[in-house]
Parts: C-alpha cells; structure tokens; sequence
C-alpha cells in the first residue's frame, strides 16, 4: 500500500519559522534594552536590519503585543510598552505569592527525574553566570521557572504565571543589572534547588516569594 500522505507544505513551515525567529530577536531587543520602553518600533530600519519582509515581520509584531511587551495603535505604529512602577510592583507582587504556590506544589508533585532535570537546568544556569553570559543565562532563568511551574500539575497556575512572566521579560533581565545583584539572585537560586533537591515545600515556597520581593528591591530604581 502506498503512503498517500503528503508533507507539509516547505514554504508553510518556513514561514512559521522565520516568524518565530524574527519574534525571538525583536523580544530580545526589548529584553537589553535596545528598544527601550516608550520608544516607537521602527518598521524600515528593523525590516533592513533583520532581512525580513513586512509579513512574518508584523506576525511578530502580534506575537509580542500577546504577550503584553508591546503595543500595537493602527494607524499610529507600535511601540515598545512602557511599565509603570506601580504596575511592576503590583505584578510581583502576585507573581511571588504565585511562585510561593508553586514551590509548595512542585515539592510534592515532582517525580525524581523531574527534579533531576531542574537540578541540570540550574547546572547550566550556573556555568552561564561563571562565563558572565548575562543573556543565555536570563534565558535559562526564565525557563527554570516556567518549567518548575509546569512541575506544579496545575494548568491554571501554568497559565497565570506564564501571562505575568511574559509582561516582566525586560524587568527581570534588569534584576541582574550589577554584579551584586546578579550574585545575590544567584545565591537565592542555589537554594531554591537545595530546597527542591530536599522537597521542602515550605522552604522552596519561602526562598521563590523572597526572590521576587527582592526582584522589586533590585528593579525599582531603574523603572
């Protein structure tokens, strides 16, 4: 019998491709401050710097504006959103008590080999923060939490979370903006993974919320 199924069409999964790819660099411009906050995104000279056409361009353009990074007025252009410092403040505040909750339940709910891969997660993290590789290492950070949220078992909490975290893309990546602070989010990260290693719920649920509140003490002067 022949296998009458036919492939996805090359051009289809391209497109999908360049898409992500385009919206993964714009995100990390926003991200280091490139395209600072407020400022207006400049399709022309993005479109030369990026070789892109205007299509999977503003496809990106959607893509980030979901996930809260920036905002799109027709016939105004897009630009880049600008974060109040009530609003961040008000939204780690949520996400610490968030990430207390999944503490407690990634505790209890993780298998071994789970906690295992968050332990070689970290690992990686770590040999980031050895090399002073400040993107890749926000990179896996982010990751780290949103793979420890997924170890809660709880869709919605997956799903709070993951809405909250993308708004504060460029705030956390300012968290570690010196060295001290970088350090000290480093050291708050080490026991989170010992309180993981250990499945101490309640002290895993007490070091995320306190990481969080000094993600505040750490970012609010830079807002």
């Amino acid at each position: 019998m022949n296998d009458t199924t036919e492939p996805a069409h090359p051009l289809a999964i391209q497109k999908e491709t360049l898409h992500d790819q385009v919206a993964s660099r714009v995100r990390d411009l926003i991200i280091e401050g490139v395209l600072e906050p407020g400022s207006r995104i400049d399709e022309t000279t993005l479109l030369r710097q990026l070789g892109v056409s205007r299509t999977p361009f503003r496809e990106s353009l959607r893509t980030l504006a979901a996930e809260g990074l920036i905002v799109i007025r027709p016939s105004h252009g897009s630009r880049v959103r600008k974060l109040t410092p009530s609003e961040v403040q008000s939204m780690l505040e949520v996400l610490a008590h968030l990430e207390g909750l999944v503490g407690r339940l990634a505790c209890e709910r993780a298998s071994d080999a789970d906690i295992e891969g968050m332990l070689d997660l970290h690992r990686r993290m770590i040999g980031y923060y050895e090399s002073r590789n400040r993107l890749p290492y926000y990179k896996l950070n982010q990751e780290f939490h949103s793979r420890l949220t997924e170890l809660s078992g709880n869709p919605t909490l997956v799903e709070i979370q993951a809405n909250i975290q993308a708004r504060l893309k460029r705030i956390r990546f300012m968290g570690n903006a010196t060295p001290e602070h970088w350090a000290n989010a480093v050291a708050e990260h080490e026991e989170m993974v010992a309180a993981l290693k250990d499945r101490d719920a309640t002290r895993l649920s007490d070091i995320m919320e306190r990481h969080l509140a000094n993600t505040w003490d750490r970012v609010q002067n830079s807002i």
